[in-house]
């Protein structure tokens, strides 16, 4: 047999195998609220081919190669058990008991412990008002994390109305994007109800343009987080009109947070939110993608100061050709022009890690491309680096750290922006592009600022509503 034909036949072989895994995922998120993932990608979903392909895909990111029949043996023994409601790394999972030694029952038994009897949390109701950019995406998320009746429940989006068709133009923005895709699934509407049916998910869409005025509980909606994505209201005053409305608990933010709002980039201060936080903000998808890295630095090496460069995507309030803008060069056309414009994200870095106040300075250049940005770190450090060190301990941060959901690490020669479409962490260090020559030490981050950052907003819901599941195999501390 010729190698060409021996490598068809193993990948058909893995594709059979993959085939068994789907029912065995789908059974443990519908009956059990067992999310699984490979280092972070969600395998709910996902055809023969494509599980096929993430297990490559994780590969070429770094990661050991999985072998297909190792991963379906861990998810037999993931659902013999039958643990509760939690978040299992397949991948780690396997590594783990390779290096083990042990027999892999005997393994499973031991590393998910924690998770057999585990009750997912009550459901949280949720509104995203505004359905932009962020708010399609939110809804994306939420409406695949749906199932076993628990956690994160969309129930309705708040929009102004456009046109006398402007539910079934909302239904088509949902289910068609020219970034990210069709809609995985059936999108639907009931002009009746004024409602969008997503993959079974009913969303009630309330026109208002007054955030006090609307009563969620005449739509059966109460104690609900309203996650605000017009960045209309950016301070607590102007967020706060949210909460008189009928049926409101709490508010979240997609945008930078101004005055005394909390800030929180998901895991870094995440443990700052308590009960009593009505209204906080999930920062800037900059802030998001930089601040793990920048805290994973600040505890290896110390950061005496620092100068963050973002290459960022064109947004939706540049203008598509030259025209009036209250913005300093915001007028001049997106697709056309590299256009020099302010951040906040390194003076934001210091809400959520306040022991860089003062050491950053920030500055930005939106470039004609859709999505994904592009931070370069420039940073002066207290202690000695090399370029091999830095990469290998920003490596396992993104394997095994409590930093893994927001970092990730990747060395290819060829990567480019488009191939972090898509991303569920926060920001990737791409290993190649490390310069470090003693105490000065420069690192290139990229990041989906839409999905990426949307990925995080998540996680702080998640948070807010108490929902997140446990995550196993658990975190360990990575030093150098």
């Amino acid at each position: 047999m010729n190698d060409s034909a021996a490598h068809r036949d193993g990948w058909t072989a893995s594709e059979e195998l993959a085939e068994r895994m789907i029912p065995l995922v789908g059974a443990l998120k519908r009956e059990r609220d067992v999310v699984t993932s490979l280092h972070g990608h969600r395998l709910l979903g996902l055809s023969a081919t494509g599980l096929v392909e993430v297990h490559e895909r994780v590969a070429q990111l770094g990661h050991e190669r999985l072998d297909v029949a190792d991963s379906l043996a861990v998810l037999e023994g993931i659902h013999a058990l039958a643990p509760g409601a939690s978040s299992i790394d397949v991948a780690r999972l396997v590594e783990g008991h390779a290096a083990s030694g042990r027999p892999l029952e005997e393994y499973l038994a031991d590393v998910l412990a924690p998770a057999v009897g585990a009750v997912a949390a009550d459901p949280t109701d949720v509104v995203l008002y505004g359905f932009g950019r962020i708010g399609r995406l939110l809804a994306r998320i939420l409406i695949a994390h749906t199932g076993g009746g628990s956690g994160l429940r969309l129930r309705a989006i708040v929009v102004r109305r456009g046109s006398e068709n402007d539910l079934v133009k909302r239904a088509s923005l949902l289910q068609r994007d020219s970034v990210h895709g069709r809609f995985a699934g059936s999108v639907t509407v009931d002009d009746d109800a004024e409602q969008i049916i997503a993959n079974g998910t009913r969303i009630q869409v309330i026109y208002s343009d007054d955030p006090a005025a609307v009563d969620y509980t005449a739509y059966g909606i109460d104690d609900a987080i309203v996650v605000d994505n017009t960045g209309r209201w950016r301070d607590e005053a102007g967020l706060s009109q949210h909460l008189r409305a009928k049926g409101v608990a709490r508010v979240l933010l997609t945008a930078p947070g101004k005055g005394t709002l909390k800030n929180i980039v998901q895991g870094i201060n995440d443990d700052t939110i308590t009960d009593e936080d009505r209204i906080v903000s999930a920062a800037s998808c900059t802030t998001n993608a930089i601040t793990p890295v920048l805290a994973a630095i600040d505890e290896a090496y110390g950061v005496v100061k620092g100068h963050v460069e973002t290459v960022h995507s064109f947004t939706n309030d540049q203008n598509l050709i030259d025209n009036f803008h209250k913005g300093d060069r915001r007028g001049r056309s997106a697709v056309l022009n590299m256009v020099i414009t302010e951040t906040g994200a390194a003076k934001a870095v210091a809400k959520a890690l306040p022991q860089l106040e003062g050491r950053l300075t920030g500055s930005a250049i939106r470039v004609p491309t859709p999505d994904v940005s592009l931070a370069v770190l420039h940073l002066t450090l207290e202690r000695p680096a090399t370029k091999e060190q830095v990469n290998d301990y920003l490596r396992r941060v993104s394997l095994h750290s409590k930093l893994r959901q927001q970092i990730d690490y990747v060395e290819s020669p060829e990567v480019v922006s488009t191939d972090f479409v898509g991303s569920h962490r926060a920001g990737i260090v791409d290993g190649l592009a490390t310069i470090a020559d003693e105490n000065t030490l420069i690192l290139y981050v990229w990041y989906d600022n839409e999905f990426g950052y949307s990925c995080q907003v998540i996680r702080v819901l998640e948070t807010m509503a108490g929902s997140h599941p446990v995550v196993l195999p658990p975190r360990r501390e990575v030093t150098l």
